[in-house]
């Protein structure tokens, strides 16, 4: 019997799909519990879709390395036919199951036009453990979480909002985003529960804000109830998940929360590219937005 190939692109977002059937936005969980940003090996973090994916996992840990890297940085030999040498407690440790991640590359096929080789994009999942799902690794991949008061965390979130360049102005009792003036328009921060509530109302406007056609040039000049407004909000949402779990803040659920889930489900059941297209859209709202915090020079040892 021939084996079906596993649709795993398919498997993530059905089951994103049954957490907002159940009235739950996934991407809207504190990654604070989590242990923050997810990191490669070698300390870079994880971006977009992968960052968002391995949030979900729950780890306090906040390092991840393939089955490979793992035994290896154990220090796990290779037999003779080039297979890991188990022993106990190192490497990857029993009945762990990895974390899918994705990347993409290109596959060479032959264009049936023209019969020339061409090349098309690819993607391609793979397995991933957390620090926490192995042994025997250097201390470097068990760190202790760096505890930070809430008056060290909102001020920070504060100078970050301040570090970015747009026309943002106070008052009334909604908040939007005016592409034709360019504006922001948000209630006063004392008129939220908390500020954490402000700041994530005010990171999911800037969101949008960088969507303008001077700036990221999305499309968003497009009218609510249609699936380009639900693909907007849906990007301004992602983005506002992954600069949330940079800067330590728990998302809250907004008041328009249950409509927006109706627009997302329809959406995501119409197509199972569509978060990580908006997780990949949100990257570079991120990557917009700290390019307009000031650059930190780490300190130097004078010897």
């Amino acid at each position: 019997m021939m084996k079906t190939k596993r649709d795993i692109e398919q498997e993530i977002t059905n089951k994103i799909i049954a957490q907002l059937e159940e009235g739950v936005a996934p991407w809207r969980k504190s990654w604070v519990g989590g242990g923050g940003l997810a990191l490669r090996e070698n300390g870079v973090p994880y971006r977009g879709y992968n960052q968002f994916l391995l949030s979900l996992s729950g780890y306090s840990n906040p390092y991840w390395v393939t089955y490979n890297k793992a035994a290896e940085l154990a220090g796990l030999k290779k037999d003779s036919k080039g297979k890991w040498i188990k022993e106990e407690g190192k490497g990857v440790l029993p009945g762990e199951k990895g974390t899918h991640v994705h990347f993409f590359t290109t596959l060479e096929v032959k264009d049936k036009a023209t019969g020339e080789d061409k090349k098309i994009p690819f993607i391609r999942f793979y397995s991933v453990f957390n620090g926490s799902q192995c042994g025997g690794l250097p201390e470097k991949y068990d760190p202790k979480p760096v505890e930070r008061t809430e008056v060290e965390r909102d001020a920070a979130v504060e100078a970050y909002i301040a570090n970015i360049s747009a026309d943002v102005r106070h008052g009334g009792d909604r908040a939007f985003y005016i592409p034709s003036e360019d504006r922001i328009q948000l209630p006063e921060a004392n008129d939220f529960d908390n500020y954490v509530s402000y700041a994530g109302t005010s990171i999911h406007e800037h969101a949008h804000w960088t969507g303008h056609e001077s700036r990221l040039d999305r499309n968003i000049k497009n009218v609510n109830g249609t699936k380009d407004y639900a693909r907007e909000e849906l990007v301004a949402e992602c983005s506002a998940a992954l600069i949330a779990g940079h800067l330590g803040l728990e998302v809250e659920p907004r008041e328009d929360h249950a409509s927006y889930l109706k627009s997302w489900l329809d959406v995501l059941k119409g197509d199972k590219t569509a978060l990580r297209k908006a997780f990949s859209k949100a990257q570079e709202v991120v990557d917009f937005l700290d390019a307009q915090q000031p650059v930190v020079e780490e300190e130097k040892e004078v010897a």
